[in-house]
């Protein structure tokens, strides 16, 4: 009896710890950072309740009771939805799903624990594009060339550098592959089998899920049930100002995090080979 009245009070403890950071980030915003006319006529600071639910597509009485700590659920889907509106970053957005008692993505913590030598390594192997992806394809670290490639890439925040969220979701990424439909055919299948191995990982699920919500397209993939082992494979790029690349991809499995690896992208021709250094010797002039 003594556990789940403890249970109960550390529930209601998360929910108010909840309702006072939403309105805590809430009153700190100005409409006008949102997108919404400036008002002289507001008694509180910031945004108020409803155009926080306005602009999170949800409903006015749904936020108003989150944030005064009501016995309601959340999904992945709205918590992400409110964090995006009232511009969380990367440690508040954790935060937020740590009080909602729902699984969160560690790519932020994963990322700062990628080592210097690492870095250094993915560095060292320019001219060729080169980056550090976990067994989930969050993208955990990545070279000059590769990030010129995906020029967005800087401005994405922590939670979205995932490689299957960002090929579903992101125009720019989806142009920049040639074969996006054999692509992600195969990363799906990929990450199918390997996540049979981490189905006690809610984090997995969680992608998924967020998935499911945001692209029909992938949806369809995964109904198919496709599973298919990790290995490397040809892929064509096309670079937003050097144009088509024809690349093979290989996988460098880290040893103190057999988990997660190196994917370098190493030339498929002579004409991709003479493109990446002329692209590479453009990167290094304009480098400060």
């Amino acid at each position: 009896m003594a556990t789940v009245r403890n249970e109960v009070a550390t529930s209601e403890f998360r929910r108010r710890e909840l309702g006072a950071f939403l309105r805590s980030r809430r009153e700190r915003l100005r409409p006008e950072q949102v997108g919404l006319p400036p008002s002289r006529r507001r008694r509180t600071p910031g945004l108020r309740r409803e155009e926080v639910a306005q602009l999170a597509g949800v409903g006015v009485t749904w936020y108003t009771w989150l944030e005064q700590a009501r016995r309601i659920n959340a999904s992945p889907q709205v918590l992400d939805a409110i964090a995006r509106t009232l511009q969380f970053d990367s440690h508040e957005h954790t935060h937020l799903f740590t009080l909602a008692g729902l699984p969160t993505t560690t790519i932020a913590d994963e990322c700062d624990q990628v080592p210097p030598a690492v870095q250094t390594l993915v560095d060292r192997l320019e001219p060729y594009p080169a980056a550090v992806l976990n067994a989930r394809w969050d993208l955990l670290a990545f070279n000059r060339v590769n990030l010129s490639f995906f020029p967005n890439l800087a401005s994405i925040p922590l939670e979205d550098r995932n490689c299957l969220w960002l090929c579903f979701t992101d125009p720019e990424w989806r142009s920049v592959l040639v074969d996006w439909e054999a692509t992600v055919v195969r990363m799906v299948a990929e990450y199918r089998a390997t996540m049979a191995e981490h189905i006690d990982d809610p984090a997995w699920q969680a992608l998924v899920d967020r998935l499911h919500h945001a692209s029909p397209e992938f949806r369809a993939v995964w109904e198919r049930h496709d599973v298919a082992a990790m290995t490397g494979n040809a892929k064509h790029m096309r670079h937003p100002t050097a144009g088509l690349f024809r690349f093979v991809y290989t996988n460098l499995w880290l040893e103190h995090r057999p988990n997660s690896r190196i994917v370098v992208l190493t030339p498929g021709d002579a004409e991709t080979t003479r493109k990446l250094q002329e692209l590479h010797e453009s990167l290094v002039l304009a480098t400060p």
